[in-house]
């Protein structure tokens, strides 16, 4: 028995290799200007198409398999995000921003059905089971906040060409969606190691929603290679850009105190600079940090399951930057460019070290030897209200192409609300550093006018910017008067409008860059629309007049129907004053006597 066992051993360990290969984690991390650290955390995981509509689920989650099974979805994208992203001083967006949504919540999935009432259903299904999975409110996607985008989503899988025609796009979004620890929790049960190992031990709650920007993503679809079997890929990625002093406070001092003398960091190149004098250095200078440092604890070895051949750990700094790992790791440069990767030990913790590099001295570091510097946009966007008064608006956007010889084609799409009516002959473009006339900025409108408490408006425009140029995209809007049932708790607050959604088309000349030979996304803040709001205290105030006056004519009324009114000298006769008194005290001694002579 023990030589049989001892035979299966390594046919265990050569299927688990083989299994191993269909999932794989990696962190990339890059530090960005102003002490800032760029965290992008991948989980990618494969299984077989044939397997996964079989019902056998081995790295796939279950729970979010069955669902997807019951609403017949072919292709689903899930976003969570919440903050800004600094486009002027990190650059350019990670994964080219196909892993970015807008703030709040975003979804959008390929549903297979008949016709649209069908797939309306499915869709409701699909929000519906998601919200009680995600711990979100994905259930308020109704048919007001949903849309049916035309050109700006394609489908990133492999679909067979007899599906297409039965598949159907449908886009919602919930701007006003807080996204707090709730949604985590779900988002690791969903990975093989469930944060127990491997690069998933580093996610915490406290240091994923402290972070200056943060977004987490789901996508899952079918991928169908030349001469292989198709599998369905879910990939997991969160995205979060954390400043590297705020990070390293600890949890159980998180109060910002002024640091004593010695340990300021001050520039010594200054004339002034001595003893009780300091002059603070700049943030670009960086600091020292570690892993473990700025998430709060190390890494906990690797997952079991993962491939080995990907290393879990890369970070984008330049080779003469000096950073030091935990013993049992091994390092591996990237020759090509600027980056290293780590392998780690299955069994022990890992942690790098940055110490901070000295910019004085003989062997002075510049600011070249320390960080990689951010890559430049393809487009530089933003969003804002303009015009005065609570009837009618505009919507202004300012878009630049910063390239000075490349033109830039995009697809600018926008989702608002019923309650704005925007004036579609209003819609106007003006550009500012080019020769080009306005007439070839906008090449293809796709509009769908919203109804009342139906639908909302869908705006979407093929638009082309010249080289190194600005265009200003504006429109009115005129603000509808909602019941006063429609406003929520903080009406005062305002709407949440949701953000505007760019998707960059790959350039066409064979001389683009590889950024310009792929598709890339880029959304805009969200909006506060501030609508006429009644005085809500007026209702309560009608009621307490009007039950005050009800209470009156009640009250009279009911005492002319009950009671009798007789004149003074009919009724009984009513002695008072000291009369009275006297009376009662007689009344009571004679009642004493009469019981005292009783009891003899």
């Amino acid at each position: 028995m023990r030589r049989f066992f001892s035979f299966l051993i390594p046919f265990f360990l050569l299927l688990s290799n083989v299994f191993a290969s269909d999932y794989h984690e990696q962190l990339n991390l890059k530090p960005l200007p102003q002490s800032s650290l760029l965290a992008s955390f991948n989980f990618r995981s494969n299984s077989s198409l044939s397997q996964f509509e079989a019902h056998n689920f081995r790295y796939f989650p279950r729970s979010l398999g069955q669902i997807l099974q019951h609403a017949g979805t072919r292709e689903l994208h899930l976003r969570f995000s919440l903050g800004r992203w600094d486009a002027e001083s990190w650059g350019a967006r990670p994964w080219d921003g196909t892993k970015e949504g807008g703030t709040g919540v975003e979804l959008w999935a390929w549903l297979e059905a008949d016709t649209e009432e069908e797939a309306d259903h499915r869709w409701r299904t699909l929000t519906n089971a998601l919200s009680g999975l995600f711990c979100a409110s994905l259930n308020f996607i109704d048919e007001t906040r949903t849309t049916r985008p035309v050109m700006s989503f394609r489908p990133e899988g492999d679909h067979p060409s007899e599906s297409l025609d039965n598949m159907h796009l449908l886009h919602g979004v919930l701007p006003h969606e807080i996204v707090c620890t709730e949604n985590l929790t779900p988002f690791l049960k969903l990975l093989p190691c469930k944060g127990k190992a491997g690069i998933s031990s580093l996610l915490d709650g406290h240091k994923l929603f402290d972070a200056s920007w943060q977004s987490m993503a789901i996508d899952i679809r079918p991928i169908c290679e030349a001469g292989q079997d198709c599998v369905l890929q879910i990939e997991q990625t969160i995205d979060m850009v954390l400043d590297i002093e705020r990070s390293k406070r600890p949890r159980d001092n998180p109060i910002p105190r002024p640091s004593p003398g010695h340990d300021l960091k001050c520039n010594t190149s200054k004339p002034y600079h001595s003893e009780d004098t300091c002059y603070p250095t700049d943030f670009a200078e960086g600091d020292d940090w570690s892993l473990d440092r700025v998430f709060g604890k190390a890494m906990k070895g690797t997952c079991p399951i993962t491939d080995s051949d990907v290393p879990p750990v890369c970070i984008h700094v330049p080779h003469t930057r000096d950073i030091f790992a935990t013993d049992g790791s091994t390092e591996i440069k990237n020759p090509n460019e600027p980056s290293r990767c780590y392998q780690v030990s299955a069994e022990t913790d890992f942690s790098i070290f940055l110490p901070r590099m000295s910019h004085e001295g003989e062997d002075a570091k510049t600011l070249a030897d320390e960080t990689v510097p951010p890559a430049q946009p393809l487009l530089y966007a933003e969003r804002s209200f303009i015009g005065h008064g609570q009837e009618k608006g505009g919507v202004q956007t300012i878009l630049k192409n910063p390239s000075p010889d490349t033109a830039v084609e995009f697809i600018y799409m926008e989702s608002l609300p019923w309650f704005m009516r925007i004036y579609l002959h209003t819609l106007k473009t003006r550009v500012e550093g080019s020769l080009e006339s306005n007439q070839d900025i906008v090449e293809e409108i796709y509009y769908r006018p919203a109804l009342d408490r139906v639908r909302g408006t869908q705006l979407e425009l093929r638009m082309r910017i010249p080289p190194a140029s600005i265009v200003f995209l504006t429109y009115e809007f005129e603000k509808s008067i909602l019941r006063y049932t429609e406003y929520p708790p903080d009406a005062n607050r305002g709407f949440d409008v949701a953000a505007s959604i760019i998707t960059i088309l790959p350039s066409e000349s064979p001389n683009a860059p590889p950024a310009r030979r792929r598709i890339s996304n880029l959304r805009t803040t969200s909006l506060l629309l501030s609508l006429p709001t009644p005085d809500f205290s007026m209702p309560y105030n009608v009621i307490i007049f009007t039950s005050t006056a009800i209470a009156l004519a009640f009250g009279g009324l009911y005492n002319i129907l009950v009671r009798r009114f007789v004149a003074a000298d009919e009724g009984p006769e009513v002695v008072g004053g000291l009369k009275g008194l006297i009376a009662k005290i007689r009344a009571r001694r004679k009642a004493s006597a009469v019981a005292k002579g009783k009891v003899e």
